[in-house]
């Protein structure tokens, strides 16, 4: 499993600082680094040496549209070189505005078209399971893009299927138009899913949701962050 690193946490948001000039999308970003960290840090079964070992975790950034604080967090891990950062959206720079799988060591998918993620992930989960293999498929989303009708046909795939090693993060800023009469979780339930709904920023509740059973079902966790609340 991954190495804790307890004290690594607090080079983070140094790191993320050192990407400008998205004003528009920073919050997006800002958002996701409590659980960006806790995955890569304590959770997810990956390193920099084994990005093509059939039997590692798979993360994927469905929410590629404000990539700067997993940017930050694959530089601390050892993905790419902190000096990187400082090219952030230059011309020549790997580090697009959208995370790019062929230009950024680690990534898994490029990303930035919402409602893509999801069902990328259900397919990966039901892939790995076909080969039988042990590795977990985690996707992070952010709540807006639930309204996508792709998102509403993998979250009943998946369920249905009882893909009970895929786990979906979905950040929840409040920012979806339409919302999920009972909240976001309720929507996973009806399909199937465990769920489990925390403070976005508990790096301990993060941990425990992330790592609980789900025997038979798959997993999902809300992540919920107050609107404009920042590190």
């Amino acid at each position: 499993m991954a190495v804790k690193d307890k004290s690594g946490y607090a080079d983070i948001p140094a790191l993320f600082r050192r990407m400008t000039g998205d004003e528009k999308h920073e919050w997006a970003a800002a958002s996701t680094l409590d659980v960006l960290w806790v995955l890569y840090d304590r959770v997810l079964d990956v390193s920099p040496d084994r990005v093509d070992d059939p039997d590692r975790d798979r993360f994927l950034l469905s929410k590629g549209h404000g990539p700067m604080a997993y940017y930050a967090v694959l530089a601390a891990k050892g993905y790419i070189d902190p000096s990187t950062l400082d090219t952030w959206t230059a011309w020549d720079s790997p580090l697009g505005q959208h995370p790019d799988r062929v230009l950024v060591n680690g990534v898994e998918i490029s990303s930035g078209s919402l409602g893509h993620g999801l069902p990328i992930a259900v397919g990966t989960a039901l892939g790995l399971r076909l080969q039988g293999r042990g590795a977990r498929t985690f996707v992070l989303v952010g709540d807006a893009e639930l309204d996508e009708g792709s998102n509403h046909e993998a979250i009943a795939l998946a369920g249905r299927l009882g893909l009970d090693r895929l786990v979906t993060v979905v950040v929840d800023n409040a920012s979806g138009t339409h919302g999920w009469p009972g909240g976001v979780a309720k929507r996973f339930e009806v399909e199937g899913w465990q769920t489990s709904t925390v403070d976005g920023r508990d790096h301990e509740a993060l941990h425990e949701a992330f790592t609980q059973d789900h025997p038979g079902r798959p997993l999902v966790v809300v992540a919920e962050i107050g609107k404009g609340e920042r590190r």
